[in-house]
């Protein structure tokens, strides 16, 4: 298990590589979280859902990803409540104390987590797990299902992860160890320093120091980097990102949505040469793009009014007048028909929304999600992508879809070849619909498009972290302790 001083730290990007190298070394790796918090999530090949993370960690293992590396998702639609997916459905909405309150529901969400590492752990070995925030939270521990409650369930062997980069890698290191109960302080077997700045000789008395007080051994200090690629688990990432359009480039604005979802439906588009991508919730920076995007959200009504508050929709409407390229994606392309109604108050108690009205369709949100892998088949040409979505959206007579789907329906609609929406997340993963979303600005296009596809390019960056974190981890520690157990 990697487990951290706090949120962060790096859990994620380090499972990623450890499925990676132990992939590399012959062994058949799994990654397992068992409870998320995010917005951004993946259908598994079966219709269900779980944490991005956990699917881009099974990419790097090489294997598909099922819902027991996940069982357990939160999806935030407000400050204080959650959608629960189980096992890779929705049961529900949860306030956070409710959740977190101990009791029989508790005790039953942690024997399915339970049983879905057992499940998992049949199937693979090692399993790569990972917690989530700090280990060290005490007010929550009776109610953790997910850090060392999960690796004594497991016989884990714990490598506790320290961020040195925000300061202070010595005391929350030492605290996280000297907080746990002397059962849980066993199970910690290594330290990890990750996102070290400058020569890394400069800590070597800093590694003796830290052995010396935690009595456990540092089994590696990674380096920051900055040029490796790999998918952010969570939208925090997306505030350190330029927000600013640049001029002479190719601008492509992404609506900053306070409930924005699947932000990653962007990530092969950041590493485009030929365009330039920023994320940003204002109307004047907004008004200088060439293809302005509205993306996924959880709160489809919360943030059509978030658009209005902010003049947000009048800078839409306006692009789309001006002969500039609007895309919707998901609760984005949602928002782009005439309405969006909420018979059944899945979002709250607001019922009805007037939309965008820029594309000839409207919406119902249902109860129900659609959750699954596609192809869809698009001007002659087929892709990949998914569906993760609450409602159904029927178009006017007369209106044409923008792609067919492998199951026979069609998707999205085609306005004009300037005004579209679409269900489909990863479709600008998709070099055929990413040309086209550029053909009308190919005077503003400098550079060529990218050499290899987006999927070449993530296994490419996956070898790439692999290398990095082998280099700088004490890999014969690892395996020593791993079979020791």
């Amino acid at each position: 298990m990697l487990a951290g001083t706090g949120s962060d730290v790096g859990k994620s990007v380090l499972a990623t590589a450890l499925c990676r190298i132990f992939r590399q070394d012959g062994f058949s790796p799994a990654p397992f979280k068992a409870q998320n918090m995010a917005l951004n999530s993946f259908a598994t090949p079966d219709g269900l859902e779980i944490g991005r993370a956990q699917a881009m960690q099974a990419e790097a293992a090489g294997i598909p990803c099922q819902t027991d590396m996940n069982p357990l998702l939160l999806k935030p639609n407000s400050d204080h409540t959650s959608q629960v997916v189980l096992n890779g459905k929705p049961v529900g909405n949860s306030a956070a104390f409710d959740f977190f309150r101990n009791g029989p529901e508790r005790e039953q969400l942690r024997r399915e987590v339970n049983a879905a590492f057992d499940r998992l752990s049949a199937q693979f070995n090692p399993i790569v797990m990972e917690g989530a925030g700090s280990v060290s939270e005490l007010n929550l521990r009776e109610a953790d299902l997910v850090n060392l409650p999960m690796a004594r369930h497991a016989g884990a062997d714990v490598f506790l992860v320290g961020d040195i980069d925000r300061g202070g890698v010595f005391a929350s290191l030492y605290g996280s160890v000297m907080l746990q109960s002397p059962e849980d302080r066993r199970l910690i077997k290594g330290l990890i320093v990750n996102k070290f700045r400058g020569d890394l000789r400069l800590f070597e008395s800093g590694v003796k120091m830290l052995e010396e007080v935690c009595q456990v051994p540092v089994v590696g200090v990674i380096p920051y980097f900055s040029d490796i690629y790999i998918e952010e688990e969570d939208s925090v990432s997306l505030a350190r990102k330029q927000r600013l359009a640049v001029e002479g480039m190719l601008n492509v604005g992404v609506v900053l949505l306070p409930h924005l979802s699947n932000f990653t439906d962007f990530d092969a588009l950041l590493h485009d040469p030929r365009v330039h991508v920023f994320f940003s919730d204002r109307p004047d920076e907004l008004a200088k793009v060439d293809i302005l995007v509205l993306p996924g959200t959880k709160a489809t009504l919360d943030d059509l009014r978030f658009l209005r508050r902010q003049g947000i929709d009048e800078a839409v409407k306006a692009a789309c007048r001006s002969g500039k390229t609007v895309l919707g994606i998901c609760g984005g392309y949602q928002m782009m028909g005439t309405e969006v109604r909420d018979p059944f108050h899945v979002e709250g108690a607001e019922t009805c929304a007037e939309g965008l009205s820029l594309l000839p369709a409207s919406t119902v949100i249902t109860q129900e999600k659609r959750t699954r892998q596609t192809r869809f088949a698009f001007q002659g040409k087929t892709g990949e992508a998914y569906e993760i979505h609450m409602g159904e959206t029927r178009l006017s007579p007369g209106a044409t879809p923008l792609c067919t789907l492998d199951d026979g329906r069609s998707d999205g609609c085609l306005a004009t070849d300037r005004c579209m929406g679409t269900y489909l997340h990863g479709i600008l993963d998709n070099e055929a619909f990413v040309d086209f979303l550029l053909r009308p600005f190919s005077q503003k296009v400098s550079q060529p498009a990218p050499a290899l596809s987006h999927k070449a390019f993530k296994q490419r960056e996956y070898d790439r972290l692999a290398d990095l974190v082998r280099s700088h981890l004490d890999m014969e520690k690892i395996y020593e302790i791993l079979s020791e157990s």
